[in-house]
């Protein structure tokens, strides 16, 4: 049996075959189909998909990530199981999982020194200017640059 939406486009479709006009088709589904139709805007796109000559009711494949994943292949050729990858991560690069992603667990001193530095330019820039007696004016000056 046919999904509510695949019916509904099956239908369509045999409506522009028989040469109906989207506002008769529209009107016809709103009848026997209520408030359970697709919308006004899925209507007029399968409508005028069909009326282009479109023969296929399903959804065209969307871009993006492919629906079977490389990497169990890749893990298969290499030999290495997930847990391990992980330890190697962990153990020999110093590196924690945070929201997904690997990161250092700790900055490097010339990491440190540029943030440090980058602080005491920010900090520089708010107190130079004794005119600056607003928190928006020395936000504004210091993201100014």
């Amino acid at each position: 049996m046919l999904s509510g939406q695949m019916e509904q486009r099956v239908n369509l479709k045999f409506l522009v075959k028989l040469g109906k006009t989207f506002t008769e088709a529209y009107a016809m589904l709103k009848e026997v189909y209520g408030n359970e139709r697709l919308s006004r805007t899925q209507i007029f796109q399968w409508f005028k998909r069909f009326k282009e000559g479109h023969e296929r009711t399903e959804d065209d494949p969307r871009p993006g990530q492919p629906l079977v994943s490389k990497k169990d292949d890749n893990i298969e050729k290499i030999g290495i199981d997930k847990e391990c990858v992980r330890l190697i991560l962990h153990e020999l690069f110093n590196m924690r999982k945070n929201c997904a992603n690997m990161v250092p667990k700790l900055l490097t001193p010339e990491q440190k020194e540029s943030r440090m530095n980058i602080c005491a330019d920010i900090l520089n820039k708010i107190d130079t200017d004794p005119h600056d007696d607003t928190e928006e004016d020395k936000i504004r000056k210091c993201g100014s640059g």
